[in-house]
C-alpha cells in the first residue's frame, strides 16, 4: 500500500535507488545500473526506480515513507574490481568507512539522520560493485561493464525475494 508523500502525492512502499557520478567512470555504475533495470524491466506501481545520482542528504524524503530501499553503488570492499556484493541493513556503514566519493559521505549522513528520524525503511540493502577506475570520463572500465549483467540480475533477484513481479518490456509489451 502506498502512503503520501508531504506534496499529497503516494510513494511506493519500495525504491531502487542508483547513486554514483557518471563524470567519474566506474563510479557511475549505480547510476548505469539502476537506468538499465528501469528500460528492460517492468514493475508493479508499488517500485520506484530512481537516478539519485550524487545527491546526498536530500536521499531524506526519498526515503520517507518506504517499506525497503535498495542503493545501487560503487563501493570499495577491499576486493579485486569487479567483486559484486549485498550488504544489508545495519552493515551497510561498515562499508562506507573507507569513502570512495563525495556522495558515500553524504550516503553515511543519511542513514544516520534517517535513524535518528526515525524514518529508516524496515529494510534497506546495498548492492555494490567494487570499482577499478574513478578516473574522469564517461565511459566505465571493461571489467565493471562487463559485470552489468551480473549487478542487474543481483537487483532483480533481490526484487524478487521481495515479493516484487519483475517482467522483461520484451515480453510484456509482446503479450499486447
Amino acid at each position: 500500500m502506498s502512503q503520501e508523500d508531504c506534496t499529497g502525492g503516494t510513494v511506493s512502499p519500495l525504491c531502487v535507488i542508483g547513486l554514483g557520478n557518471i563524470l567519474l567512470k566506474d563510479e557511475g555504475i549505480g547510476v548505469h545500473a539502476a537506468n538499465a533495470v528501469k528500460e528492460r524491466y517492468v514493475f508493479s506501481p508499488d517500485v520506484d526506480i530512481i537516478d539519485g545520482g550524487t545527491i546526498g542528504l536530500d536521499l531524506l524524503p526519498i526515503i520517507e515513507g518506504r517499506d525497503r530501499v535498495m542503493i545501487v553503488d560503487a563501493v570499495d570492499f577491499g576486493k579485486e574490481p569487479g567483486h559484486i556484493g549485498i550488504i544489508k541493513d545495519k552493515d551497510i556503514p561498515s562499508v562506507l568507512n573507507s569513502k570512495l566519493s563525495v556522495h558515500h559521505i553524504g550516503l553515511s549522513d543519511v542513514l544516520f539522520t534517517a535513524a535518528f528520524m526515525d524514518i529508516t525503511p524496515s529494510e534497506i540493502c546495498l548492492v555494490g560493485i567494487q570499482p577499478k577506475s574513478l578516473d574522469v570520463g564517461l565511459d566505465m572500465t571493461p571489467e565493471i561493464d562487463g559485470k552489468m549483467e551480473d549487478m542487474i540480475n543481483l537487483i532483480i533477484k533481490t526484487l524478487q525475494s521481495w515479493g516484487v513481479e519483475c517482467a522483461l518490456r520484451s515480453r510484456q509489451e509482446s503479450l499486447k
